[in-house]
């Protein structure tokens, strides 16, 4: 017998009706587009107000690091401020590594954080105290940006 396609609303074209077994998969992001990414869900991590409230009292700067990819940035903890710098630190607290930008980009895609992949070097307590809450609002922060790629006026990050 054969089959006969229905069209529905879902696969009409302009109908405006997304269906999500319409939509193909996300393309792999670019290496400048992670670049982006990331600046702006740091930048969201820096207006969260239950990360500033933990971290008021920290002067911390941690080094990032997606190895495979050879980015580096800074993240500053300064007194309940995040400030981010693309440039590497040359003397951090605590670097944060992780082997291969795919997994880590699958795993914040996924809605978990990377932790099964990252190498953790520098003062474990001060990790755990201040740099955890931002490292976690990163995440989920990351996810949203990733999921919904446009900044504060609305441009498209990718």
């Amino acid at each position: 017998m054969e089959e006969i396609a229905i069209p529905t609303p879902h696969s009409l074209r302009g109908s405006g009706i997304v269906c999500y077994l319409n939509v193909p998969d996300r393309p792999s992001i670019s290496k400048r587009a992670a670049r982006r990414l990331i600046q702006q869900a740091f930048v969201l991590t820096g207006r969260d107000r239950s990360v500033r409230q933990h971290i008021r009292e920290a002067r911390i700067e941690t080094l990032w690091v997606l190895e495979d990819w050879d980015f580096e940035w800074t993240v500053m903890i300064d007194r309940g401020k995040v400030r981010f710098d693309r440039r590497p630190a040359r003397a951090p607290d605590i670097t944060l590594t992780w082997p291969e930008a795919a997994g880590f980009l699958t795993s914040i895609q996924e809605g978990r954080a990377p932790d099964d992949s990252r190498v953790l070097a520098g003062n474990v307590g001060d990790f755990r105290t201040f740099v955890e809450p931002v490292y976690r609002s990163f995440c989920r922060l990351l996810e949203q940006v990733i999921k919904y790629p446009v900044d504060d006026a609305g441009n498209p990050l990718m």
